[in-house]
């Protein structure tokens, strides 16, 4: 079955949401709308109140929305508005790419935080093999195994379980705002086919320094059951 979007929608956010550019808070609100989205190029993301964004940092209105300016940065086409929904009326997002988010006193990286969403490890003993083009690159019975809602179930493995001398590290770098900063690793067959968290955030410490494969790009098996290739939106 192909992989589905859930539907957007808006919620009110409890949490204090502020943005900063150039060291300068550009917005700061208690009263934050969380648009929750999927699709391709949509994450969650808030909308703050036009009246918490700082006087004058909002710059070159057009029909979709402006840049921002502050702290002697220059952001064009940093924030915009959407139409789409009435408690989004007279709000504003900004960019996640160029601009900093802070939700209370801690920076959230790549899009908001989903509170719909769980994401769980849990140590495990079953035994996990996967194979690329037929040849097994790693076994290991002490998986953790991250159960992610709206993802397949990721197999983290100790490295010293997985054939590093057929992996290369990569320059590819990623965000995940459920588990920190990823780096990622090449197989000849397949580049960034794996990744690991060398430093995750607090809330999931168990995946600190071990390696993951996209189920949908490789084969795995768990104890000695092959998997079906997951459909997701990294199919």
């Amino acid at each position: 079955m192909a992989f589905e979007w859930p539907l957007p929608f808006v919620e009110p956010s409890p949490r204090r949401v502020r943005v900063r550019l150039g060291g300068v808070v550009v917005a700061d609100t208690a009263n934050a709308q969380l648009l929750i989205q999927y699709g391709p190029r949509e994450l969650p993301t808030y909308f703050v109140p036009i009246d918490d964004v700082r006087p004058g940092v909002l710059v070159d209105e057009t029909d979709r929305g402006w840049s921002v300016t502050a702290g002697g940065r220059h952001v064009p086409r940093g924030a915009w508005h959407n139409d789409e929904f009435a408690a989004l009326k007279d709000h504003v997002t900004f960019s996640w790419r160029t601009l900093e988010w802070y939700e209370e006193d801690e920076r959230v990286y790549e899009h908001a935080r989903d509170p719909h969403k769980r994401v769980d490890t849990l140590r495990s003993s079953r035994q996990v093999e996967v194979f690329i083009d037929g040849e097994r690159v790693a076994r290991s019975v002490r998986p953790v195994l991250l159960f992610e809602t709206m993802l397949p179930t990721r197999y983290y493995l100790p490295f010293t379980d997985v054939r590093m001398d057929l992996m290369s590290e990569s320059q590819a770098v990623s965000f995940c705002p459920y588990k920190g900063a990823a780096r990622y690793w090449s197989h000849p067959a397949a580049a960034d086919i794996a990744w690991s968290y060398p430093d995750p955030i607090p809330e999931n410490p168990k995946i600190r320094d071990l390696l993951c494969f996209y189920n949908e790009r490789v084969d795995i098996s768990v104890d000695g059951v092959p998997q079906d290739r997951p459909e997701s939106p990294f199919s």
